[in-house]
């Protein structure tokens, strides 16, 4: 009979799960985290586990903070009240014994279903001296000049509101009413896979203040430090099935398990104003510039991943490793990696680019992760300038040969019919896109998509040669499918 996982049976869970090594009971909480999803789980709630083990860290645990109404708020606020706010991470290596740990850092959490005055009061906690966040490439509402977008409908509406709903609305408040009590700022850190995502965080939150409360505005500016940071660790959405198969496979009775590959990276700004924990003393780097770090992982790795979900949907994989196993695919890959991305980086001192793309790829075959194709795609309108756009850019700007990039984005075109080369159907969500811009990219016009905003600065509405190809590329697939054109070209 599996144990039911909460601080009154961590002593009764099977020897062979890794339980927290420090008394909880003297842990309080010193970072809130807005976005608490399986990646925030099996990443920055793993470093800071590890972190409470350490002497005279006990004040750096995680308040978990759910600000999305909704079914599936209410039955994560109740997994964790029921679980004491712990969960096991599994993790899957290609060469080592799978790991099951329980992470004991989250060790309260707020929802928005207690109103979100609630989570305001929590977040002017003084105890509080650090906000991570992890609210999706395309959570952050700034365009591609690095403006906040002030006009987007959701901020426009939350910007009236005496009590905000967003992120940037319930952070402002917390820091109006801790400036006004003489309490001082907290560090903002996102840990979102965007350029310069401190930037992007100070554009976001510092526009939101300013239009709602100048003088707050130029007081978070001058005081509060959104440092950049650049993550890493691929773990895969969990479904019912996986709940079932990780908890059997555990011996917990877990309501909200996670899984992950064994790898994982974190490199930060050391910017942080209201001071920090040990994050040196568990493997997170560091850096005074994180951006070469970020380049070379948004550039390879999530690059690489757009690449793989949208041509291996396109032939009918629905998994990594399984689009993996397709040497056609491993050799686009390979191209992409080597031939396309890796001339145009300056990389860390401390980074192979040979080395690393090698690594991606070890990564992407591993079988247990088994992450989805349809997971990595979805979001597109987001993902899509951050990972592929500023090396579509060079490669134009440079002359140089752009057909692996047109053949992926003439996949990501014929994917939006939701249906495979084979007639299969899969399900690509796309919750940054208006109904214009779906309409766009599924018109008759096969170059439309390129007229889309998504694109602007790319290069491409200047290149007639990569329109060209593109639609070449999208008139093959439609008549022969992408797994032919996909050999032709390595042919």
């Amino acid at each position: 009979m599996k144990a039911h996982l909460s601080n009154a049976t961590l002593e009764k869970l099977p020897v062979t799960v890794v339980t927290p090594d420090y008394d909880r009971t003297k842990v309080s909480a010193g970072v809130a985290h807005i976005g608490v999803g399986n990646f925030h789980r099996a990443h920055q709630a793993l470093y800071l586990d590890r972190i409470l083990a350490l002497p005279g860290q006990e004040a750096w645990g995680i308040l978990g903070v759910g600000i999305r109404q909704g079914k599936r708020e209410t039955e994560r606020a109740d997994a964790f009240d029921k679980q004491d706010g712990l969960f096991t991470l599994t993790e899957f290596s290609p060469d080592d014994p799978t790991v099951v740990r329980v992470v004991g850092s989250i060790v309260d959490y707020v929802s928005c279903n207690e109103g979100y005055d609630a989570l305001i009061r929590r977040l002017a906690d003084p105890a509080i001296r650090i906000v991570t966040l992890t609210i999706t490439e395309g959570g952050y509402f700034v365009d591609a000049d690095g403006a906040f977008m002030l006009d987007d409908p959701f901020i426009a509406e939350d910007l009236k509101r005496d009590i905000p709903q967003s992120a940037f609305g319930l952070v402002c408040e917390a820091l109006r009413l801790r400036r006004d009590a003489g309490i001082g700022p907290f560090t903002v850190l996102s840990c979102d896979n965007l350029q310069h995502n401190g930037a992007a965080a100070q554009s976001a939150f510092c526009g939101f203040a300013e239009a709602r409360d100048p003088s707050l505005g130029a007081w978070i500016r001058e005081n509060v430090s959104f440092p950049s940071s650049m993550v890493d660790r691929i773990a895969p959405s969990v479904t019912d099935a996986d709940v079932a198969r990780l908890s059997d496979a555990s011996g917990v009775e877990d309501l909200t398990p996670v899984y992950s590959e064994d790898f994982k990276q974190w490199v930060v700004e050391d910017a942080f104003c209201a001071g920090r924990p040990e994050f040196e003393a568990v493997g997170v780097q560091l850096r005074a510039d994180v951006a070469p770090y970020e380049q070379v992982k948004l550039r390879m790795l999530n690059a690489a991943h757009t690449v793989v979900s949208h041509v291996g949907l396109r032939i009918g994989y629905r998994t990594v490793h399984a689009a993996m196993q397709d040497l056609r695919v491993v050799s686009l890959l390979e191209s992409f990696l080597d031939g396309d991305v890796a001339p145009l980086l300056t990389p860390p001192d401390d980074v192979d680019l040979g080395e690393y793309a090698r690594n991606v790829l070890r990564r992407f075959r591993s079988a247990a992760v088994g992450d989805q194709l349809e997971r990595i795609a979805s979001d597109s309108f987001a993902k899509l300038p951050v990972f592929l756009g500023t090396t579509v850019r060079e490669l134009i700007d440079a002359g140089r040969d752009f057909s692996l990039e047109a053949f992926t984005l003439a996949c990501w075109a014929e994917n939006a019919a939701n249906v495979d080369d084979k007639g299969v159907p899969f399900d690509l969500r796309e919750p940054n896109a208006s109904d214009a811009d779906l309409a766009t990219l599924r018109a008759d016009d096969l170059a439309a998509p390129l007229s889309l905003t998504l694109f602007d600065g790319w290069g491409v509405a200047g290149s007639e040669s990569f329109a060209s190809r593109f639609v070449a590329f999208r008139e093959d697939i439609r008549e022969r499918g992408a797994a032919k054109v996909l050999a032709d070209m390595q042919a």
